[in-house]
């Protein structure tokens, strides 16, 4: 239970989770399978969780993850004054997009797992794991620019915008594993377009939906925004310290593949004799250890790595509040709101 501004919303954020799962799943599974063909169509459901690698259909039908972005859309639809069931179709396509960059993301960083099971291009290959995330980008497209809503232009432009920020951040993303310095600025811009920019597009799309004047969309695309920024800083503190059974992927899994994530940034550039000394055996051209990887981790502690990034994780998430209020919502939407954004920036790790 959640009070804000005086009104309590009975849904825990797992239950406001799970329903718009449920809806947006339902919604999902049509469009898939009306609009794509085989091999994609299996290949996308795999991916889904719908089924298993031979077709045949899983228990329970749905390991598409947490439905943080339909939640965010269909959410900040209500909390304008509008009907969540009319942003569903916004909902999709944010999901479809989603979906999209973590089948390349998959194969350009390499992961063989991701939510529990083996990645798509692990068990079909590169080439149909490229072919089924085009296919979801442009099902987003398509979702958003047929939906009977007024504004279809302005929505697809708002997604593909979006998108464009994904695609430069996962460009530097790439780039600052190659580099030997990276100053936080440059990774802090990098986690804006990476993961931020979608999770602001959808509260702005949830917004749009809902019927909300420009003044009320821009509040809540601050709110998704800023929202992003602190969901990102919390990922890279699983990415790092987080237990395989929230995260997905092995343990370490980051610093295995040497990503510069925020934490690990502000260990290089901290200036400490710790920081130093991970930066030394960061930079080695051997693979770490697991013992290296472990002293990693305490060198990055050490360095004030993970004290920062979970400061700044709970600065933007007060921004992000702050943000919410301004947009003058409906209560209960704000309180769920508020719940979903505690949930997701307060993970274990």
């Amino acid at each position: 239970m959640v009070a804000t501004e005086g009104v309590v919303t009975g849904r825990t954020a797992e239950q406001i989770l799970r329903d718009v799962r449920g809806a947006v799943d339902r919604r999902l599974r049509v469009v898939v399978a009306d609009r794509l063909a085989e091999p994609t169509r299996a290949v996308a459901g795999y991916h889904f969780g719908w089924c298993d690698v031979q077709g045949r259909l899983t228990r329970g039908g749905s390991g598409s993850g947490k439905a943080i972005r339909p939640a965010l859309v269909c959410l900040c639809a209500q909390a304008v004054g509008g009907v969540a069931e009319r942003a569903v179709d916004a909902a999709v396509a944010v999901e479809l997009a989603h979906n999209f960059t973590l089948l390349h993301d998959d194969i350009m960083d390499g992961d063989t797992v991701r939510r529990h099971r083996r990645t798509v291009w692990s068990v079909f290959g590169v080439p149909a794991a490229i072919l089924a995330g085009d296919a979801l980008l442009v099902l987003a497209l398509d979702v958003l620019a047929t939906s009977p809503v007024p504004g279809a232009a302005e929505m697809v432009r708002m997604l593909s915008g979006a998108l464009l920020k994904i695609v430069a951040g996962q460009e530097a993303d790439m780039a600052f594993e190659q580099r030997d310095v990276v100053s936080l600025d440059e990774c802090v811009a990098m986690a804006g377009n990476k993961t931020a920019a979608l999770l602001g597009c959808a509260c702005a799309l949830g917004a749009l939906f809902g019927g909300a004047p420009s003044s009320g969309v821009a509040r809540l695309h601050e709110f998704g925004t800023r929202l992003g920024l602190a969901y990102q800083l919390v990922d890279d503190l699983l990415g790092i310290w987080g237990e395989p059974s929230v995260t997905g992927k092995p343990v370490r899994a980051d610093l295995r593949a040497g990503k510069k994530s925020l934490p690990v940034v502000a260990a290089l550039t901290s200036g400490t004799a710790a920081g130093r000394r991970f930066t030394e055996l960061y930079r080695r051209s051997e693979p770490l250890t697991k013992a290296d990887l472990d002293l990693a981790a305490e060198l990055i502690e050490q360095a004030g790595g993970r004290h920062w990034a979970q400061t700044e994780a709970d600065q933007h998430l007060r921004r992000a509040l702050s943000c919410l209020r301004s947009a003058s919502p409906e209560p209960r939407a704000a309180a769920e709101l508020t719940t979903v954004a505690e949930l997701i920036t307060r993970r274990n790790h």
